[in-house]
């Protein structure tokens, strides 16, 4: 081989090997929900180096991010899974210990707030006490890394709205007091250790990749069925809860934009409207011609023992200091998750889909 071209080629390589070196690494707990799957995608359009933590089980539960997943093997691979979980201090330790990651969001929980009162030790375990085990294991292990902790709204609970950074939590389910104990430890270990901790206070944010035991899935995939002859009715609790809904893909910008401020700190991110159950219901029926008043019907089992009434985001600090806030309205909301079921089913959309707002997520043929 000639000198020169062997040369050139040498220099390539140092090329490829510098340009890893100074690519970012990020570590996700929880990478296979929702916000996993859409921070990943995120992430890796920014040219992020992306590890997962996944418990390992008999049947694949990786179908949110199976899109962007290559063979380790192959030279472009830069989404890694690694089996583990969030009850296991001494596994994170290793990971975290040999990915060496520049930012770590933890995302993994029991999430659903019904689900809270019926499995509570569990809920205060894989939502509270894990933020804990994984804050330990990052000190073990001696990582300089930003941390993410996933907040919710559900802490503030029956506290008046609009809530902010400064409202009293008074949370109202096992999983709304989890999740405060979780934003205690990251708010602790970050005065105590000098550590970036950052807390997203994330209102409810939806998609179609979100779970159909959750209300907005709940309705508009059961309304497709309904379409479909596969189901005849809608079973709902409480239809005038009231809460701030938004585009899960917009909140994950939020989530990263935290870990590039120089200070850590806690911010709510929300829409700033709020909406009630009945509403949601409304909007979706009548985009398909269905009425709501036929197929809806009341089920005591799912109200809650304590409710959360109304939550409302007042997200002024996050327009300020991280220049972000939410772009789709709830009806486009709606629309979009309501044409993915529809779609799912084999049905014709009846209406027009709203364009996706977010400039990363249109190289992506997923929703």
């Amino acid at each position: 081989m000639h000198r020169s071209v062997f040369l050139f080629q040498y220099l390539q390589k140092i090329d490829k090997l510098r340009t890893i070196r100074k690519m970012k690494k990020a570590f996700i707990t929880g990478i296979t929900g929702q916000d996993g799957s859409y921070l990943t995608e995120l992430l890796l359009a920014k040219g992020y180096e992306v590890h997962g933590l996944i418990r390992r089980s008999s049947t694949f539960n990786t179908s949110r991010i199976e899109h962007l997943y290559l063979d380790p093997h192959n030279p472009n691979a830069r989404l890694f899974l690694h089996h583990g979980d969030l009850n296991e201090g001494t596994v994170l330790m290793r990971l975290l210990a040999t990915i060496q990651p520049d930012e770590v969001y933890s995302l993994g929980a029991q999430s659903h707030v019904r689900v809270s009162f019926d499995n509570p030790v569990y809920t205060g375990d894989a939502t509270g006490l894990s933020t804990l085990r994984l804050l330990e294991a990052i000190r073990d292990a001696k990582v300089p890394c930003r941390f993410y902790q996933a907040s919710s709204s559900e802490m503030f609970g029956a506290a008046n709205p609009p809530q902010h950074e400064h409202t009293p939590f008074y949370p109202r389910s096992p999983y709304g007091v989890a999740k405060v104990a979780a934003f205690w430890y990251g708010k602790n270990y970050r005065e105590a250790y000098g550590m970036h901790i950052s807390n997203g206070i994330l209102f409810n944010h939806e998609s179609p990749r979100r779970g159909e035991t959750f209300v907005t899935r709940k309705v508009t995939s059961t309304i497709a069925r309904i379409l479909k002859g596969k189901e005849s009715a809608l079973y709902l609790g409480n239809l005038d809860a009231k809460r701030d809904w938004g585009y899960a893909p917009e909140y994950v910008e939020a989530m990263w934009k935290m870990l590039q401020m120089p200070n850590p700190d806690d911010y709510v991110i929300g829409s700033g409207e709020t909406h009630t159950v009945r509403e949601l219901v409304e909007i979706a029926t009548k985009l398909v011609g269905l009425d709501m008043e036929k197929i809806v019907k009341i089920d005591p089992k799912y109200y809650r023992p304590t409710e959360v009434d109304v939550l409302l985001a007042d997200t002024t600090k996050a327009k300020e200091k991280l220049g972000w806030e939410n772009k789709l309205s709830f009806e486009n909301l709606v629309k979009i998750i309501l044409a993915s079921d529809l779609e799912r089913e084999g049905i014709e959309v009846p209406f027009e889909i709203p364009e996706d707002p977010i400039e990363w997520r249109k190289q992506y043929t997923v929703r």
